[in-house]
């Protein structure tokens, strides 16, 4: 009789309790078996999509990423979510074992953030034991990663309301505070706002996700790359899609790294027709300050003008262009790639224009 013929007759016989428990100690107390309190304390970890979503935020920014972009997408009562980050990347041979209790790369990191203790080797198997899909869509070392988790939300929930957005204040003491629903949208503002100086988060729809991955790669991968490059995987998760040559292959290329597009939506985002989205930490609304700092501020208050800027698309074209002309001549002087369009961002404080460098092969 082998094993498992032998586990499937123990278990039809006596029940699986023999399988959960290591002792019974008598007065109605047992020791669980390790796997068994794994599992308990995997569904106490993660008790909605928010947690979740938590989870894998801060697995990516453990993993060095720089920059998270987060596909959200829900059909029915199944909630998809996919994150794509530029961090350390996995190895091929671990894509599986991720999942499993106990491991992790941060041997001596275990820490506390607002969220509670990480670095335990149990986020992702919390994950996976509460989803009915949790895998790695792609990932290399030092190419980032994309892992794909999808749920139920008859077993696993998530707010009612998640179409709003939290609005964040300063109190009296100059404390921050944050109202509005724990929904995805709260936690997702909530750590882009807690990491805005290190990390750069993207959150929206798949095809804007990947409108947004696809301007990325434009602007951070040279003109001789994208025309000669023969691999994808030569290059990070992030900024593959820039090397697709029709919609047929964005589609494809996007389905291979989590984001399920159509050969539709690929040509209107190649044709520009879909909006790249800004970092969440840019988006954040906040409240002026209480009425009593209102009040110190007297007149000057009276003279500020809070009216968040706006400019037109055709506007904002027309000036990337004179911007990427003068970039071109100081490129030449450093051997930098000179045709860089210009990141441009417009806020309330200002319009942040950005060049990303990218060195000539």
């Amino acid at each position: 009789m082998t094993d498992q013929s032998l586990t499937s007759f123990i278990e039809e016989v006596c029940g699986d309790s023999h399988l959960r428990v290591e002792d019974d100690l008598g007065d109605g107390f047992v020791r669980l078996r390790i796997a068994e309190a794994e599992r308990r304390q995997a569904r106490h970890d993660i008790r909605s999509t928010e947690d979740i979503v938590i989870e894998m935020l801060r697995n990516a920014r453990d993993a060095g990423a720089r920059s998270i972009f987060v596909s959200l997408s829900r059909e029915g009562s199944a909630r998809r979510i996919c994150m794509i980050d530029d961090g350390a990347g996995i190895p091929e041979s671990m894509q599986d074992a991720i999942f499993e209790p106990r491991v992790t790369s941060k041997l001596d990191t275990v820490h506390m953030d607002k969220w509670g203790v990480h670095g335990r080797g149990m986020a992702l198997f919390s994950i996976a034991e509460n989803a009915e899909i949790a895998r790695v869509a792609v990932s290399a070392p030092e190419k980032g990663a994309a892992l794909f988790v999808e749920t139920n939300l008859d077993r696993l929930p998530e707010k009612t309301d998640q179409s709003s957005m939290p609005v964040f204040s300063h109190t009296d003491e100059g404390e921050i505070r944050v109202r509005g629903p724990r929904n995805i949208n709260r936690m997702v503002g909530e750590f882009a706002f807690e990491h805005r100086e290190t990390v750069s988060v993207y959150s929206g729809a798949p095809v804007e996700i990947a409108a947004t991955l696809y301007e990325y790669g434009n602007a951070t991968v040279s003109a001789s790359t994208r025309a000669f490059a023969s691999d994808p995987a030569d290059l990070p998760v992030v900024k593959r899609l820039c090397l697709s040559a029709d919609p047929a292959e964005f589609a494809a290329m996007a389905q291979g790294i989590g984001l399920d597009i159509s050969e539709r939506s690929a040509r209107r985002i190649m044709d520009g027709g879909i909006a790249v989205l800004d970092p969440v930490s840019e988006t954040l609304a906040f409240e002026e300050r209480s009425a009593a700092k209102r009040r110190k501020a007297g007149k000057k208050a009276l003279a500020a003008d809070a009216r968040g800027l706006k400019i037109d698309r055709s506007d904002i074209d027309a000036f990337s262009d004179r911007m990427r002309d003068a970039f071109a001549e100081l490129a030449q002087r450093y051997y930098l790639e000179p045709d860089v369009r210009p990141e441009i961002h417009v806020s309330r404080d200002g319009i942040h224009v950005n060049f990303p460098i990218s060195k000539l092969l």
